[in-house]
C-alpha cells in the first residue's frame, strides 16, 4: 500500500488487480463482420471464420489474440470505437474512497459491484456499542479497523470524534437503539458483560445485525474505503482513461485511474491510448 500526500493530508493509493479480459479477438471478428472482410486478416482463425462456424478451439484461439491491425485502424485512423464495446476488462478495486465511488458512477457504461455499507457496518456499531459512552474506546477501536483512505492518526481521530458524536446523538432521540445495533441474540450481553473489550469481542462473535447500515449509514463520511469490482467495455474504458488520467480530475480518481492503466494489458492500451 502506498502512501502519498495531498494538501498537507496523507491518504494510501488503491490497489488494482484484472481479474479477466475477453481479448481483442471478438473485437476483430466483429469488425470483419462489418465488412465482410475476414480473409484479410492477419490472424489465420480470424480468416477461417469466412468458412465455417467457429469451434471451441478456435474460441480460445480468438480470444488469445494479441495484436490486429484491422483495429489499430479502426481506432486511430477511422475513430469507429464501437467495435471496442465487444472487449471488456474487470478489474478489483481495493480501498479507493466513497468519494471516488461518488466519481464513478458518472461513468455509465460500466458494471459496478461495492463492499455495502448496509451489511459491513457491524464493527464500527458493535464499537460503540461496546464503548457505553466511552469515546476513547470507540476511536481507538476504528482507528483499528483501519477504514479510512486518510493515513493522519490525529485527523482520523477528529474524524471519529465525529461518528461517535452522531451515533450519541441518535442514541438520545431514538428510544429502541439497541434493537436497531445489535442481534437480539446479544441483547442479554449488554447487562452480562461491563468490560469494553470483553463486549466488543462477544459482540463480534455473536450474530451480525442484518441491514444495521440501514440506521447509520449518515455517520460515515468521503474519505471511508470502499472496495468494489468495475467492469468496463474497451471504449468506455477508453473515455474513463481520458477524462481521469488527466491533470484536471479528482487526485483520487486520478490514482486510481493510474493504477486501473497500470493493470491494463498493452494489446488493449495500445487501442485506447495514444502513445506520447
Amino acid at each position: 500500500m502506498e502512501i502519498i500526500e495531498e494538501y498537507g493530508i496523507k491518504y494510501s493509493k488503491p490497489e488494482v488487480v484484472l481479474l479477466q479480459d475477453t481479448g481483442i479477438g471478438v473485437a476483430e471478428s466483429a469488425a470483419r463482420t462489418c465488412y465482410d472482410s475476414f480473409s484479410n486478416s492477419e490472424n489465420d482463425v480470424i480468416k477461417d471464420i469466412e468458412n465455417t462456424l467457429p469451434t471451441s478451439d478456435m474460441c480460445n484461439e480468438i480470444n488469445s489474440i494479441e495484436e490486429s491491425k484491422l483495429l489499430d485502424d479502426l481506432a486511430w485512423t477511422y475513430f469507429h470505437h464501437s467495435i471496442l464495446e465487444h472487449a471488456n476488462l474487470s478489474f478489483l478495486v481495493r480501498g479507493t474512497s466513497r468519494g471516488v465511488l461518488q466519481e464513478h458512477a458518472r461513468h455509465r457504461i460500466q458494471a459496478i459491484s461495492v463492499r455495502s455499507t448496509r451489511y459491513t457496518m457491524s464493527s464500527v456499531i458493535n464499537a460503540y456499542v461496546a464503548a457505553q459512552g466511552n469515546r476513547e474506546f470507540f476511536i481507538k477501536k476504528i482507528l483499528d479497523l483501519d477504514m479510512f483512505v486518510t493515513k493522519d492518526r490525529d485527523y482520523n481521530r477528529i474524524e471519529i470524534s465525529a461518528m461517535f458524536d452522531k451515533l450519541s446523538y441518535q442514541q438520545s432521540v431514538v428510544d429502541n437503539f439497541y434493537e436497531i445495533s445489535v442481534a437480539k441474540s446479544s441483547l442479554a450481553l449488554l447487562d452480562e458483560i461491563k468490560d469494553h473489550a470483553e463486549l466488543y469481542d462477544a459482540l463480534q462473535a455473536g450474530k451480525k445485525k442484518r441491514n444495521v447500515g440501514d440506521a447509520f449509514k449518515h455517520i460515515i463520511g468521503d474519505n471511508v474505503k470502499v472496495d468494489m469490482v468495475v467492469t468496463f467495455n474497451l471504449r468506455s474504458l477508453k473515455n474513463y482513461f481520458t477524462l481521469r488520467d488527466s491533470g484536471a480530475a479528482f487526485f483520487q480518481i486520478r490514482w486510481l485511474a493510474e493504477e486501473m492503466k497500470k493493470a491494463t494489458p498493452k494489446k488493449y492500451l495500445d487501442l485506447i491510448v495514444k502513445s506520447k
